[in-house]
C-alpha cells in the first residue's frame, strides 16, 4: 500500500473518531473533534500531491480517494443535523447523490472502463468540506455559549437570517449540479448499465 493510498485509508479511519469526540458535552472534546477533522480533511490534500509528485495514480486510488471524501464530509452533515444544525433533506441528497456516483464508479471499475471526470467535482468536494468548516465553527461557538450561559451577538444574526440553511441551499445545487454533469459525461455507462438491467428483469424471446 503506497503513501497517498494509506493517507486515504486513514482520512476514513479519523472519521469514526472525530464522531465520537463531537458528541461528548464538553465543549473542549467538541474542538478536539475540529482538530481531529482538519487532520482528516488535510489527508485529501497530501494524497493527492504525493499521488501526482511520485506517480502513485492507481486506479484503486482513482476510486478510494473520492470514496474516503464523501465518508467523512457525509458523516459529518449526518452529525450535524443529530445536533440539530442542518436539516435532514439536505443529508439526503447528498447521500443519495454519492450512492449514485459510487455505485457508477463501481461499475465502471469492474468493466475496466475508464470514468470520465469533470473539474466541477473537485470545486464541489473543495464547497462541501468549506461548508463543514463553517457549521463546525458555528457549532463550538454555539455550544461555548450555551455552556458559559452568554450570547454571540454573530451568532445570534446568523440564525436570524437562517444562513446555515442558505448555505446548505447552495451546497446542495452545486451537488446535484455536478451529478447531472457527471452522468452527462458518463452516458455510456449509464447506457450498459440500463441494457444490463434489462437483461435481468425482461425476459429475452430467443
Amino acid at each position: 500500500m503506497n503513501l497517498p493510498t494509506q493517507l486515504t485509508v486513514l482520512r476514513i479511519l479519523l472519521t469514526p473518531i472525530f464522531l465520537f469526540f463531537l458528541f461528548f458535552d464538553d465543549i473542549l472534546f467538541k474542538f478536539l473533534s475540529f482538530v481531529i477533522f482538519i487532520v482528516a480533511s488535510l489527508t485529501d490534500w497530501y494524497d493527492g500531491y504525493f499521488a501526482k509528485k511520485y506517480g502513485y495514480v492507481t486506479i484503486w486510488g482513482k476510486f478510494l480517494d473520492p470514496l474516503a471524501d464523501k465518508i467523512l464530509v457525509s458523516a459529518a452533515f449526518i452529525a450535524f443535523n443529530i445536533l440539530g444544525y442542518v436539516k435532514l433533506w439536505v443529508i439526503l441528497v447528498i447521500i443519495f447523490r454519492d450512492f449514485l456516483i459510487t455505485g457508477l464508479r463501481s461499475y465502471a471499475m469492474f468493466q475496466k472502463r475508464p470514468v470520465a471526470t469533470i473539474n466541477l467535482a473537485r470545486v464541489k468536494t473543495f464547497f462541501q468540506m468549506g461548508s463543514v468548516y463553517v457549521v463546525y465553527v458555528f457549532l463550538l461557538l454555539d455550544q461555548w455559549a450555551i455552556k458559559k450561559g452568554s450570547e454571540f451577538t454573530i451568532i445570534n444574526y446568523l440564525k436570524s437570517i437562517k444562513f446555515i440553511d442558505k448555505l446548505m441551499i447552495a451546497v446542495v445545487l452545486l451537488t446535484v449540479y455536478t451529478a447531472v454533469k457527471y452522468f452527462i459525461y458518463n452516458r455510456s455507462h449509464l447506457t450498459s448499465i440500463l441494457k444490463a438491467c434489462c437483461r435481468i428483469f425482461i425476459p429475452s424471446d430467443k
